[in-house]
């Protein structure tokens, strides 16, 4: 083979080895990027749920305290009633509505006005789970309503406070309004599960959380 040919096999070969290079990825190359890249994302939104469950049932709860504490405040600065409503009716599931009841006039009351509403994450509800204590928080209700206020008075289960300027919390007959509210998340367990009381002499509002102390569930003050 003469010295011409050995140089022109060369030169097919490197113009052959440079054309696949400058083709760039093969069909099966991309086909096994994209399967490890889905594997990946995958395995890091598994591993990502557990802590996504837990900030919407942290923003559902804060939200919820947030929404009857300031409204509480509301009322004693402004020295005027304020409801809180959960679930009013006309609005999606997962809603608190805040109305403002203002000052009467020639002994009549004004229709209440909407000062704000507020949305919770949707996997997580205004419910009950089986397995609930039979202890409660506060005492407060036998943990199978899921929005029970107007404690030991005829309008029980209220699903809304009213807090009077005096920061107490009252039904709109007057009565004082003691009552609790249970939040759960969907297809969670019931440990994630947390509620709020009120108690309706002085308007007092608490935080609780559901634990397991001893392998009990335990209602746990926040």
């Amino acid at each position: 083979m003469s010295n011409t040919t050995r140089r022109d096999g060369a030169s097919h070969r490197k113009e052959l080895m440079a054309s696949r290079k400058n083709s760039g990825y093969s069909l099966l190359e991309m086909v096994i990027t994209l399967s490890i890249a889905l594997i990946m994302a995958g395995v890091t939104f598994i591993a990502m749920k557990p802590l996504i469950s837990q900030s919407h049932m942290n923003s559902a709860y804060s939200t919820t305290l947030m929404a009857l504490r300031n409204t509480r405040n509301l009322a004693i600065t402004q020295s005027n009633e304020y409801y809180v409503y959960f679930n009013p009716a006309g609005f999606p599931a997962g809603t608190i509505q805040i109305e403002f009841q203002g000052p009467a006039v020639g002994g009549i009351a004004p229709p209440l006005q909407q000062v704000i509403t507020y949305s919770i994450p949707s996997d997580v509800t205004f419910a009950v789970q089986a397995g609930f204590p039979a202890s409660t928080p506060d005492g407060f209700g036998s943990g199978i309503t899921a929005i029970d206020f107007d404690q030991g008075q005829a309008q029980e289960p209220l699903n809304y406070v009213v807090f009077m300027p005096d920061g107490s919390s009252q039904d709109n007959l007057g009565a004082y309004n003691n009552g609790i509210i249970y939040l759960t998340q969907t297809g969670g367990g019931i440990y994630t599960s947390r509620a709020i009381t009120v108690w309706g002499a002085t308007g007092r509002i608490r935080g609780w959380r559901l634990t397991q102390p001893g392998g009990v569930a335990t209602w746990t003050q926040q």
